[in-house]
């Protein structure tokens, strides 16, 4: 299940928001790793792996040793996005 998250936008209006990791699939492919690899690589479990796949929540621990892995920074492997109504 996607995490949602809400927000007030400036017009004090709510709307709903989601993390999305396609980010991370997309740096993976141009690298030409598995995800197995990235497993290894960062030292996660496959379980976060798992949660990661279905834009679920996981520890900031664990972004930080998949961006230390990928050298790169977090907003390269993810994104927070508008829920449209």
């Amino acid at each position: 299940m996607t995490q949602k998250l809400m927000c007030i936008d400036l017009e004090h209006e709510r709307c709903e928001m989601a993390i999305s990791y396609k980010k991370l699939w997309k740096l993976l492919i141009d690298r030409n790793m598995k995800k197995k690899d990235l497993c290894v690589a960062a030292g996660i479990s496959h379980a976060s792996m798992a949660k990661l796949g279905k834009n679920e929540n996981v520890t900031t621990d664990v972004l930080v040793k998949i961006c230390t892995a990928l050298k790169c920074d977090i907003s390269d492997i993810m994104e927070i996005t508008e829920i449209e109504p």
